[in-house]
């Protein structure tokens, strides 16, 4: 029921929608967020970079592992899960992919060797939350269930991870918050699940912390919907969001329309961020 029904003078309070790659993009450059998110039509981006491809593969290839019952998930059907979803779309030429094939086929067939003992209960699940003064959405990689509470498992390719990464990702806070009530059962405990090491990075939340990340949130929502609001009612693009620039402009997808971004950084080689 609203204000007015109620015969009170005032409206709610609208809730901002959001998803964790909304939230990161606004925070690392507000230029990047009007280019990727509001600018219509949508602005001409790079090619493809081999290191989202390689990471888009394995994903892929988790998934269909999990999804397979238990007694299947076996090193060699991860491997062959590899095959499947390979794609080498970024790489520097066919000796470079095949190369990181072969390494994505062995990171999969040893992170197999536990995969029947998993309980997995969300495999790239939608959840969302209404939490604050936002709408916290996202698709979480995997959701286990252990015991009578859920992890949140998110799988990395890049560089290894840490237990304070796990700590200070808002991704992995709010995606938490969303699984919980989504599935309705407990979740507090987020992981990074780096594939080429094999290193697992956690973290248990408490209340407290979760609600760290959640303020966090709202002020990043609030000031990227107040940006929006200000776009369509005519304020000046470049003004209102400004470039931040810094060394990462050399692989932004859309710096061909940023001049701060190319003077910043010269543009990556596609497959400039492949673990070595």
């Amino acid at each position: 029921m609203t204000g007015a029904q109620l015969g009170l003078d005032f409206e709610a309070p609208r809730l901002v929608r959001v998803t964790p790659a909304r939230l990161g993009t606004w925070d690392d450059c507000p230029r990047r967020y009007r280019l990727t998110y509001l600018d219509r039509p949508a602005p001409v981006r790079s090619g493809a970079r081999a290191a989202s491809t390689l990471g888009a593969v394995v994903h892929l290839a988790l998934r269909s592992l999990f999804a397979l019952p238990p007694g299947r998930r076996t090193p060699e059907a991860a491997a062959r899960l590899v095959d499947r979803h390979w794609n080498s779309e970024g790489f520097r030429d066919a000796e470079q992919a095949h190369h990181y094939r072969e390494r994505a086929r062995a990171w999969l067939a040893e992170y197999a060797e536990g995969a029947a003992e998993v309980d997995a209960v969300g495999l790239e699940q939608w959840v969302s939350v209404a939490v604050g003064g936002i709408v916290a959405e996202g698709r979480v990689d995997r959701i286990d269930r252990r015991g009578d509470e859920l992890v949140v498992v998110d799988y990395k390719t890049g560089r290894a991870a840490t237990a304070e990464d796990a700590r200070a990702s808002r991704a992995l806070a709010l995606y938490a918050l969303g699984a919980e009530r989504t599935l309705r059962r407990r979740c507090v405990e987020v992981e990074l699940h780096h594939l080429p090491s094999g290193h697992v990075a956690g973290w248990r939340h408490d209340r407290e912390s979760l609600a760290a990340h959640v303020a966090a949130a709202e002020r990043s929502a609030s000031a990227l919907a107040a940006a929006a609001e200000d776009l369509a009612a005519g304020a000046d693009p470049e003004t209102r969001f400004p470039a931040r620039p810094a060394p990462r402009c050399g692989s932004c997808d859309v710096r061909r329309h940023c001049p701060e971004g190319r003077a910043a950084a010269p543009e990556s080689e596609p497959w400039a961020q492949l673990s070595p």
